[in-house]
């Protein structure tokens, strides 16, 4: 769900006057005929969509909630649909996990026949049948090493009880929930994993959107909604959940001065000012997004407003991280909502401040070309042609229901309402089979390296207009490319298989950690070739419902070597590689 700031309904009010409200862009775009050879050409690769053809056969159901809601139940019921990626069972080929939000809907875990096909194995693995109205449905889930025992742990987040499942070697999972810490019920809708401490165990950051202990399958009334449209604090809280070992965590949030109940959809834990302790990006629905600065595993520090990036309120919905000029610093992209000739709230791209002396950003999403994607969903950054520049896959579309109808004017209405009408969802008018923002055209920002992303989607094979969620980058055939899973909402999950010039050259790190998490999450790789420098670090989850593959992948262009490579562990050890070997992994310990 999205917000709609005020300063956005100035320009909504001036279009509908000028516009009959019968929205002719919500009809199917006309089919591009794509030419493979001019798009490769043209920009060094292009995809093709073969999720069927590999096996995956896989289509996200909406849940059902009480009926009280039926007259906005697709807006409320519109998210669930989450991809993550693992090899879980240590073979060197990535699988991954699909989640489902239907009551009694299976979720798949996909594992990697490395033949070009997928199975699903989630039913035997006993992680597939967990969408129950009695323990909640799923929101999204992601991998990570608790016990360091070498096999990736499953956290599956929910409207509803939180599941924690060990893996058992790649055997099957044991559902680890009971005695761990959890919360018995909580509305979730993001969750990673980090060591924000450094002391080897992999803690949990898990922030709820509808407020605690809500049961929507059995609401006493309707008075669930958003307070406001730009300062909403009635939402779920965040937890961090403290790893005391054994499969056991202790809450620690407030104590370590995490305290809000904004309403989150996607967080990103990253090092960003270099201190080797993980910051807390938080993107916040109806409001600001929050970014928590690190004091050596002791504190956070809420530090939204005096950076920049917590000062203006929009629609944050994904939260991704990524080193776009090469300069060995992250940018953070947050996606919001945009629809031509109604509203015009654009997505952000915080750039570091080169000139500030504390940590200061800037929304460069303008500059950068990267600002309006439509009702935005999932974004992920990842170099798709190898040409040594990280570019950016984004996913959108709400509600796409009846064609050439829209619910935007009477969604407006509400937004201009007070508290108490904003807040109780009886006071929405019913949407009756009506589209909002819905078949929408994705967007491929190809990075030109010089500051500029230009969109190439329609021309490299991106040309489905489903209502996208989450998107996750992996290498699934073991090629050394990046391909593209995404995952739609009340629709079936796609693989862009990625065809890339291989006259570009790449290079790619698997890391175990000894004394940091065997994970390895929080590790940061640096690349230094041809004068340029591009840092990347591994994530425990990122950008909407994802997670990407735990490799860490580099186009190079035509580079014809790396001058060096700098490891810097979560523990804090750095580890400098000479003159790597190109077009390989290197799979490397601690």
């Amino acid at each position: 769900m999205k917000s709609l700031p005020k300063i956005a309904l100035l320009l909504f009010f001036v279009a509908l006057l000028a516009t009959p409200f019968v929205i002719k862009r919500y009809s199917q775009p006309e089919r591009i005929e794509i030419d493979s050879g001019t798009a490769m050409n043209r920009y060094g690769f292009h995809f093709e969509e073969v999720a069927g053809r590999s096996g995956v056969n896989f289509r996200h159901i909406s849940p059902k909630l009480d009926a009280k809601l039926d007259n906005i139940m697709p807006i409320i019921a519109s998210m669930g649909a989450g991809v993550s990626v693992v090899d879980f069972d240590r073979d060197g080929w990535n699988d991954f996990y699909l989640t489902n939000s239907g009551e009694d809907s299976k979720n798949a875990l996909y594992r990697n026949n490395r033949d070009g096909t997928f199975s699903d194995v989630a039913s035997p693995m006993g992680v597939a049948d967990v969408n129950k109205r009695e323990t909640g449905v799923s929101m999204g889930a992601v991998w990570g090493d608790y016990d360091n025992d070498g096999f990736e742990d499953l956290f599956l987040y929910k409207w509803g009880r939180p599941e924690l499942y060990h893996n058992d070697a790649g055997r099957g999972f044991s559902n680890a929930t009971d005695g761990s810490g959890l919360p018995s019920w909580a509305n979730v809708n993001t969750a990673i994993w980090f060591d924000y401490d450094r002391d080897g165990l992999l803690d949990l950051f898990v922030a709820g959107y509808f407020r605690d202990g809500l049961n929507l399958w059995r609401l006493e009334n309707t008075v669930i909604m958003p307070e406001s449209f730009e300062y909403a604090k009635n939402g779920g809280r965040k937890y961090l959940f403290h790893n005391l070992g054994s499969g056991k965590f202790e809450e620690v949030s407030k104590s370590m001065g995490i305290d809000s109940n904004r309403w989150a959809l996607a967080a990103v834990a990253a090092d960003l000012r270099g201190t080797g302790f993980p910051d807390l990006f938080v993107a916040n629905d109806y409001g600001v997004s929050e970014l928590y600065l690190n004091e050596k595993g002791k504190h956070f520090v809420d530090a939204g407003e005096k950076t920049g990036v917590g000062f203006a309120p929009k629609s944050g919905m994904s939260a991704s991280v990524g080193d776009v000029l090469n300069q060995g610093k992250f940018g953070i992209y947050v996606s919001n909502i945009s629809e031509p000739g109604i509203l015009l709230q654009g997505n952000n791209l915080w750039m570091q401040n080169p000139g500030s002396i504390d940590l200061k950003f800037e929304n460069q999403a303008s500059n950068f070309g990267v600002e309006f994607g439509g009702w935005s969903w999932g974004a992920q950054f990842g170099d798709l042609n190898n040409d040594g520049n990280q570019d950016l896959f984004l996913t959108n579309g709400f509600v796409s229901a009846d064609r050439g109808t829209s619910y935007w004017y009477d969604y407006s209405k509400i937004t201009v309402g007070n508290n108490s009408i904003i807040g109780d969802a009886q006071n929405w008018a019913p949407m009756g089979g009506r589209s909002l923002a819905g078949f929408q055209t994705k967007k491929v920002w190809l990075n030109d390296g010089a500051g500029r992303f230009n969109d190439v989607a329609q021309i490299v094979g991106v040309v489905e207009t489903f209502d996208g969620r989450a998107v996750a980058m992996a290498d699934l055939w073991n090629r050394g490319v990046l391909d593209v899973i995404v995952a739609n909402q009340n629709g079936p999950f796609l693989i862009y298989r990625s065809n890339v010039d291989p006259a570009n050259n790449w290079i790619d790190f698997e890391l175990e950690g000894s004394v940091s998490n065997r994970s390895a999450i929080g590790a940061q790789v640096r690349v230094f070739w041809m004068g340029q420098r591009q840092v990347q670090e591994i994530s425990g989850g990122i950008g909407f419902s994802s997670q990407n593959q735990r490799r860490l992948h580099f186009g190079l262009g035509k580079a014809p070597n790396i001058e060096k490579v700098e490891i810097r562990w979560p523990s804090g050890k750095i580890q400098i590689i000479e003159n790597p070997e190109l077009n390989t992994v290197h799979r490397i310990r601690e």
